[in-house]
């Protein structure tokens, strides 16, 4: 497996993309004041800067170095394939000790960019250095993103939240696939002998995609034999997949008696016709419940992510049913962990919190400090 630096196809386009990262830099000094200090690095941002200097960088420890980390690696063990993200490490140039990974996947925007600027302001938070923890923020993308290519798998619209297979460039790759591809090229010794961890962040969209990775994949387990804890933190999606027909209702939990949302128990929402990744494994809700139950999750919220009518909230009768809005939706699936835990007879203990003052933004919800505590809690 192989990564090259990304180069943008002109000057025109590099300075761009140095513009549109300069905005978001002075749109993100609003929430917190750390990254106010560094505004004095859009000035670089905006003129022109050889192709070589980012061939030269072997670590982004701050801003002025983003436009330098759009990498392009190739995964996929039986027919490898092409796919953008944005990483801290030259992957060219790999550091000799790598200790963890971390995977930051976008929202429904699918600004992988804006995202990765979030990352290192958490990795800074949590003292981390680039030396001994990878940041990554891999791309889901469509054909008219900039810098999308044939060799990529490219979806559609919003498909890849869900798992679905891409569409276009190189086509069949489910986003499912992607990151077991990810996770693979992280596990692979020969580049990173001395990875502990991998902790798997998901936002909204990517929330969603990550939450049914969690309960879908089937790495986790020989990862942990091998010596690889993976951890996943699941932020604010618009819906969860339920492991069986029960339903949020009163202080319980029961089958729906409405005949109005005939197929709310259907993946995504449930494990009902469930996609080709899961249908192969032939487990049923209960063993796929003991297996999530074991992982390693931590559920986290807005506090103020209470607007039913929030315009990226999955409005469709399956989500609905979940709760009105996302703070309540992850407050019912907590509880429904609980209730099939004592049915079932299946220990599990995944926290949950909820982000004072902050809503949906992920920029304000993970510059929290009190986020970054419960992210790695190993380091306070």
């Amino acid at each position: 497996m192989t990564a090259q630096q990304y180069s943008g196809n002109d000057k025109a386009q590099e300075l761009q993309v140095r513009s549109k990262l300069a905005q978001r830099l002075k749109d993100f000094t609003r929430f917190s004041p750390a990254i106010a200090a560094l505004v004095f690095s859009v000035v670089p941002l905006m003129l022109p800067m050889p192709h070589a200097r980012a061939a030269e960088t072997t670590a982004v420890t701050d801003v002025a170095d983003v436009a330098a980390s759009r990498q392009i690696i190739q995964i996929g063990a039986g027919k490898p394939y092409s796919f953008a993200l944005y990483s801290n490490r030259n992957l060219q140039q790999l550091p000799a000790h790598t200790a963890r990974a971390v995977v930051f996947v976008h929202g429904v925007k699918r600004n992988a960019d804006e995202y990765f600027l979030i990352g290192l302001h958490v990795l800074k938070m949590a003292q981390f250095t680039a030396a001994d923890t990878l940041l990554i923020a891999p791309n889901f993308m469509v054909q008219a993103d900039q810098g999308s290519s044939s060799a990529m798998p490219l979806w559609s619209g919003s498909t890849w939240m869900q798992g679905e297979a891409s569409e276009r460039g190189v086509d069949g790759v489910t986003s499912f696939q992607a990151l077991d591809d990810i996770v693979h090229y992280l596990a692979d010794r020969r580049q990173f002998p001395d990875l502990k961890e991998i902790v798997m962040i998901g936002h909204s969209a990517g929330a969603q995609l990550m939450q049914r990775y969690a309960v879908l994949n089937e790495l986790d387990g020989p990862l942990q034999q091998a010596g690889v804890r993976v951890r996943y933190v699941i932020s604010s999606p618009s819906s969860y997949v339920y492991f069986e027909a029960s339903r949020p209702g009163g202080d319980g939990f029961a089958q729906p008696k409405s005949i109005m949302c005939p197929g709310y128990n259907n993946y995504r929402y449930g494990i009902e016709n469930p996609p080709d990744y899961l249908k192969h494994q032939n487990l049923n809700g209960e063993q796929l419940f003991r297996r999530y139950a074991g992982r390693n999750i931590t559920y986290m919220v807005g506090a103020r992510d209470d607007n039913p009518n929030h315009r990226y909230l999955d409005k469709a009768c399956g989500a609905s049913i979940q709760g009105a809005t996302r703070v309540e939706r992850q407050l019912n699936f907590v509880r429904y962990e609980r209730f099939l835990s004592a049915q079932w007879q299946i220990p599990v203990n995944h926290p949950e919190f909820q982000v004072k003052g902050a809503a949906h933004g992920a920029d304000k919800l993970f510059h929290s400090e009190d986020t970054v505590r419960r992210i790695f809690p190993q380091q306070q």
